[in-house]
């Protein structure tokens, strides 16, 4: 039995009354006891004027699932189901009212008896919205407790890691997009516009929506319809319509949030559309009306599964509210609900009681919802209307659709028909499936051309469509990506200042040319000292400048190559190396020659004088000038993209140009070290004073050995490092340089001071001899 109060008001002032009262202080609701409680949360008072008669349907139909099942004995032996069901006024606070009412058991149902305290629910049907049923699912799943809803379609709620304990018995989304894809492809539209409500629901489905059909075609606008009605956004949205070239529009929006864009879209007499409703509005017969059928006629519409529930008209046209505050809802049937014509949501409330009764035979044998509630997951049954009832691993329905298509009948109203059906549970029948893009068709040998394999695309070669029976290579400055649809651009990759590699070496090319200045500062303030004077002062200073300079020119091997820099690191490399090595073989001859001097009778010195030693320097360097310039006339360095060595990079360095020229350019350098080298082995124990040559000699020696163990690592280096072994071979040997010849004068000069006179030189000369 069901019991209602009766208030002395209007439907209009009823509807405002009770929902102000749910936001106040108390919610309405149905309610029955029994050995074990369903929750359900519906939307009924969502219009203003008009009390929702569907909504209420949807109640009833929940509690005629619960009695049929409480009147087969078959089904749950000994137990009786019981129920509490809330109206959410399509208030998001109201829901969640309910909702912690469902969980704790408090009856705020309003009663004149006081509070009995039933017990809490088992699970809970409901709710609608897709928005609602966000948030409610994650307060329910903190207590394992299932939501199942049997209208919230957003695919978001698919994802069992938010949303652990959330099921529904209408499809999600994500097969409403497949199912408007296959009618798209079907017609062979690829230029469409599309719509969405601004909520969860409409925006998620349409992100869907714009991710798979851009595989085939292109979107000519999106638009979003405000929850709030706002004149000029759907004045905006219209004016969008009319001047876009698009023909064919989808939408995703609830019947509530689409009316005033239907409205506006009438009103300024747009036709030529073919619109795609989706299913939240395609059976509406508010907007498939005759005023509207000018402009929507011919709307191809996505709808929920309609069903047949056996016996639920009588139920409903039984149906005889009495006095009671317990079931204060009843206080609404003023006319008709019994239309059982388009059970839609209706039989997915239907479906969810049922899903639950097998849930509850499973529950009765288990203490806690832990060790139960896997098991709603692998329910699946035959309802006794021989329809399949079961869930997939993300807690969603068998996705099946009916294809709808607004007709009119007899000229005098519109008429939604049934034209089709979208089964995604239908079985297929394919020797093999398609290849997915990223992937090539590779017939089986001695098999039909039906049978193949799908082979991923080579590295380099992609595949954009379904069943490509070949792969694209890519444009020489692309790759493809991980999932070989998509050509992407190479990584180009060169030696910068901003990796770790350049930073390292550009600091340590920094110190050693502040070393050298350094140096060069302590010789010029000591440059009356015997230490100074004693190794050819001049020489020296142009010896710490031209290693400033072989530091600073490793510099122009860092950093993205340019016509510029590929010019001059070469360049001045060869000459910068040139002047230190000729420096330092003019110096070994200056030691030969005034070991000569101290003979008897040899007068040698006069003819290689501070002129003759500067114009050597001068002669040795300008050779190595000409084989530059004569390099950078014929063939000169310019900087390449190197694709050979790593497909998916683009290595950018400078090509040499001209190998004879780069050859001509170290073997010269190479041909003075060794000859530097060799004489100054040959007058490393002449009794001089400061005697420099054992220290040239161990220059030399780390010097050519540098260069040496440069050529093989410069050929089987691949990309950058081949730049950075290069610059490591410059610092090197720049710094053997620095280190062996002139530590030893600065220990002296800073360090024993005492021994940097004229008498310590002599006394030094004469240990020698």
């Amino acid at each position: 039995m069901f019991y209602f109060t009766i208030f002395a008001l209007s439907d209009f002032e009823v509807v405002k009354s009770t929902c102000r009262m749910m936001e106040n202080f108390e919610l309405n609701g149905l309610y029955k006891d029994g050995d074990i409680m369903l929750g359900g949360i519906f939307a009924v008072n969502f219009k203003t004027s008009i009390f929702d008669f569907s909504g209420f349907q949807l109640t009833q139909t929940m509690i005629f699932a619960i009695e049929e099942i409480n009147r087969d004995q078959s089904l749950l032996p000994n137990i009786t189901l019981g129920y509490k069901i809330y109206d959410n006024c399509v208030k998001l606070p109201v829901a969640l009212r309910a909702a912690v009412s469902l969980i704790s058991g408090h009856n705020s149902i309003s009663t004149g008896y006081g509070c009995t305290g039933p017990p809490p629910v088992l699970a809970v049907i409901g709710d609608p919205g897709s928005t609602h049923s966000i948030v409610i699912s994650r307060i329910l799943s903190l207590f394992q407790m299932p939501l199942v809803s049997y209208y919230a379609t957003c695919s978001c709620l698919s994802n069992k890691q938010e949303y652990p304990t959330f099921f529904r018995t209408i499809p999600s989304d994500t097969f409403q997009v497949k199912a408007v894809i296959q009618i798209i492809k079907h017609y062979g539209w690829t230029w469409v516009g599309a719509i969405a409500s601004d909520d969860d629901y409409g925006q998620n489905a349409v992100k869907t929506f714009h991710e798979e059909f851009s595989n085939f075609g292109c979107i000519s606008f999106l638009e979003t319809i405000p929850k709030i009605n706002e004149k000029d956004k759907v004045l905006q949205i219209v004016n969008t319509i009319k001047q876009s070239t698009a023909k064919v529009i989808i939408v995703f929006s609830s019947e509530a949030d689409i009316t005033s864009l239907v409205r506006e879209v009438v009103l300024q007499n747009i036709t030529g559309r073919q619109w795609i409703a989706s299913e939240a509005w395609s059976t509406s017969p508010v907007l498939a009306s005759m005023e509207n059928f000018n402009s929507f006629g011919g709307t191809i519409g996505i709808a929920i599964r309609r069903g047949n529930i056996k016996g639920l008209e009588n139920f409903l046209l039984q149906l005889k509210p009495k006095y009671e505050s317990n079931n204060n809802l009843l206080i609404h049937m003023k006319t008709a609900f019994n239309d059982v014509s388009e059970l839609r949501a209706s039989y997915n409330v239907y479906k969810a009681v049922h899903a639950l009764q097998q849930y509850v035979s499973i529950f009765q044998h288990f203490l806690y919802y832990l060790e139960v509630l896997h098991y709603l997951k692998e329910i699946n049954f035959t309802n006794h209307l021989g329809e399949r009832v079961a869930f997939d691993k993300n807690g969603d329905a068998i996705a099946i659709y009916d294809i709808m298509n607004w007709q009119l009948k007899d000229n005098e109203t519109v008429f939604i028909k049934t034209v089709g059906v979208f089964d995604e549970s239908i079985p297929t029948s394919v020797c093999s499936i398609k290849c997915p893009p990223g992937k090539r068709k590779a017939l089986r040998k001695g098999e039909p051309i039906c049978c193949y394999d799908c082979v991923l695309c080579a590295d380099g070669e992609i595949s954009n469509q379904t069943d490509s029976s070949e792969c694209i290579k890519c444009l020489p400055d692309y790759w493809s990506n991980s999932d070989r649809n998509q050509c992407v651009m190479k990584e180009v990759e060169f030696l910068s200042y901003e990796d770790v590699m350049g930073i390292i070496l550009t600091t340590i090319a920094l110190i050693g040319a502040s070393l050298s200045v350094g140096v060069l500062g302590i010789f010029i303030h000591h440059r009356n000292t015997p230490v100074v004077k004693a190794n050819n002062a001049e020489l020296s200073f142009l010896l710490l400048v031209s290693l400033t300079f072989c530091f600073l020119c490793s510099l122009c091997f860092i950093g993205k190559p340019s016509d510029l820099t590929c010019m001059l690191r070469h360049v001045i490399f060869g000459i910068s190396f040139s002047f230190s090595v000729s420096c330092i073989l003019v110096k070994t001859i200056v030691v030969i020659m005034a070991f000569k001097a101290t003979l008897p009778g040899n007068n040698i010195m006069k003819w290689f004088g501070v002129a003759q030693q500067r114009s050597t320097v001068i002669l040795f360097t300008f050779i190595q000038s000409v084989v530059c310039t004569v390099w950078l006339t014929i063939s000169p360095s310019v900087p390449i993209k190197n694709m050979n060595h790593q497909n998916s990079k683009v290595i950018l360095e400078c090509a040499i140009g001209s190998m004879t020229g780069f050859s001509f350019l170290l073997g010269y350098i190479f041909l003075l070290s060794v000859v530097c080298f060799l004489l100054a082995f040959l007058a490393r124990n002449l009794p001089d004073t400061f005697n420099e040559a054992r220290f040239i000699t161990f220059s030399m020696l780390i010097f050519c050995a540098v260069w040496v163990a440069f050529i093989p690592a410069y050929v089987s280096t691949p990309g950058k490092y081949t730049v950075a072994v290069e610059v490591f071979a410059i610092i090197t040997s720049s710094f053997g340089i620095l280190f062996s010849i002139f530590t030893p004068k600065c220990y002296i000069i800073l360090l024993k001071p005492d021994k940097n006179t004229k008498k310590s030189l002599l006394e030094w000369k004469k240990d020698i001899k």
